[in-house]
């Protein structure tokens, strides 16, 4: 059995790989990475940070998850990094999706989004942030 943490971010990379509005931005498949390929073409998303905390009350197991995404683009800039956020944005939040090894998601939301030129002005960087709520199936 997987944890909610894994479990969680299959399933979210799941539900954005396959958003048709987040596949015209980044590709078909999906140029989504846990860590990038050397030479990965641009426009390209990563997972970033992960961050848990318990939640459970009365005996109930609940994990409050926090996952960061970064859209990272070369030639379309901050524009192009946003609209990425944006379909991602789209795709999860305030949805309710499967999740494997007993764990149920209670809630899904983007809690923060931002996007900027990195030191190499050529590229563009862009994050967005949810936070679930993971409960252990009964």
């Amino acid at each position: 059995m997987s944890g909610p943490e894994a479990a969680f971010q299959d399933a979210l990379t799941a539900r954005l790989a396959g958003d048709a509005d987040v596949q015209a931005l980044i590709g078909d498949p999906a140029r989504l990475y846990d860590e990038a390929p050397a030479g990965a073409a641009y426009p390209f998303a990563t997972l970033g940070r992960a961050v848990s905390e318990d939640r459970g009350a009365d005996g109930a197991m609940m994990i409050e998850h926090r996952l960061t995404l970064h859209v990272w683009t070369r030639h379309g800039g901050r524009h192009e990094a946003k609209a990425i956020v944006a379909a991602m944005r789209e795709a999860a939040h305030e949805q309710v999706f499967a999740l494997e090894g007993g764990w149920s998601l209670v809630s899904c939301r983007a809690v923060y989004a931002d996007a900027f030129r990195t030191a190499d002005a050529r590229i563009a960087h862009g994050v967005l942030r949810f936070k679930a709520l993971i409960a252990r199936q009964s």
